[in-house]
């Protein structure tokens, strides 16, 4: 069996105010030629199909025009199309019959009722156990076990099992994640990978944006990563997964196919941070040929001046660059020496942090219990966000 495994496509992403259309593009036209060469069993893509719960009809009509080109690529290859995070669930189920037309099975919403619903049998090739987002509190107890018990009942022929999961798993790598920990990502509370179950040949995984493997002492559980970077911080290549399982209990064979950007992120300096003057002359310096998107990484002493931003876009003026932001960081200031924030300092904040500055301010400790609580209240206005 064999697997093209990706995640995270985030389209109708904005880059500080920047429409990525090409770049998006560029990615699902390659998208397209990988499967026409590869020619896989089945076709996975793990959430976050988009970049907001409510994505304009231009950009869903860029993924349905994907999905035809993908089944035009290779007409016998099923799709399955999970919700992350990013997407609405109920948003994705309403095109789910239509789109079986196509071979695409659309899975926005878990069914507790009737998990069998989830396990989707590529016919002489394998079973794919399709798990879309779902906050960690609305997951039944051992639903994931649930769901494998069931695919073996299935399995009378030794075919591979692979299961998918949006979420974030303890021990991976969340670089290019701001304001993540080992135990929330992007909001997602981290699972213990032994939360996930017994059974499965492969995990693909989607969230984490880091093409990896999670050590499973089988080298079986992955996270593609996201073929398109949606942040400066993403300084790592880009790519999908191609997973090759021969039967159950199989090792799986993994090897990635890059994807690469018209437009690449590019951070002035490349490492740490320097004076605005200093700042400057790297970006006249950089080439006015190399199309990219543009974050100067500024040492102050207190503050930019006011027309620094006016001041680079001139400089830009006649490149192929674009500048995106100035990423402003005071002189040897430690978190707590700072009383203030600036605009950008603020933006950059968490809603449990700022709700944490506010607790203290207010002379209340802010234990493990607020923090519970505050966090199912985000989680209610996520949803709510999503439907």
């Amino acid at each position: 069996m064999k697997i093209l495994h990706t995640s995270d496509w985030h389209l109708g992403h904005v880059l500080y105010g920047y429409d990525r259309t090409e770049e998006q593009q560029s990615m699902l036209d390659q998208m397209v030629g990988i499967v026409r060469d590869e020619k896989p069993d089945v076709f996975i893509l793990a959430g976050d199909v988009f970049d907001t719960a409510q994505p304009s009809a231009a950009v869903q009509t860029m993924l349905a025009k994907m999905i035809v080109a993908l089944h035009d690529a290779h007409p016998t290859m099923p799709i399955v199309m999970t919700a992350g995070n990013h997407d609405s669930g109920s948003r994705h189920e309403i095109f789910r019959t239509p789109w079986q037309a196509l071979n695409v099975y659309a899975v926005g919403q878990l069914n507790k009722e009737h998990p069998e619903t989830h396990i989707i049998g590529i016919p002489g090739k394998g079973h794919v156990i399709a798990v879309p987002y779902a906050n960690e509190r609305n997951i039944p107890a051992g639903f994931f076990q649930t769901l494998l018990d069931k695919a073996a009942e299935r399995n009378t022929n030794g075919l591979p099992v692979i299961m998918t999961a949006h979420t974030t798993v303890k021990g991976c790598d969340y670089a290019g994640h701001e304001h993540a920990t080992e135990y929330v990502v992007g909001g997602i509370d981290s699972f213990d990978l032994e939360q996930m179950g017994q059974g499965y040949d492969y995990l693909a995984l989607g969230h984490i944006h880091k093409p990896q493997f999670i050590h499973s002492g089988d080298h079986n559980v992955r996270y593609s990563g996201t073929p398109v970077p949606t942040g400066f911080d993403e300084q790592y290549g880009h790519s999908v997964s191609i997973v090759e399982i021969n039967r159950h209990g199989d090792m799986p064979v993994v090897s990635e196919r890059d994807i690469t950007t018209p437009h690449p992120l590019v951070t002035l300096p490349i490492q740490g941070f320097a004076a605005w003057e200093e700042t400057k002359e790297l970006l006249r310096n950089y080439p006015d040929d190399i199309p990219a998107y543009i974050r100067l990484n500024v040492e102050i002493d207190d503050f930019l001046p006011v027309d620094a931003k006016a001041e680079a876009v001139k400089i830009t003026e006649g490149k192929q660059c674009r500048l995106c932001h100035i990423n402003a960081k005071r002189k040897n200031v430690t978190t707590d020496e700072v009383r203030t924030m600036t605009i950008q300092e603020f933006q950059e904040q968490q809603p449990i942090d700022i709700a944490r500055h506010y607790v203290e301010y207010k002379g209340i400790t802010f234990d493990g219990k607020l923090q519970e609580t505050f966090k199912q209240a985000e989680e209610l206005v996520n949803a709510d966000n999503r439907q």
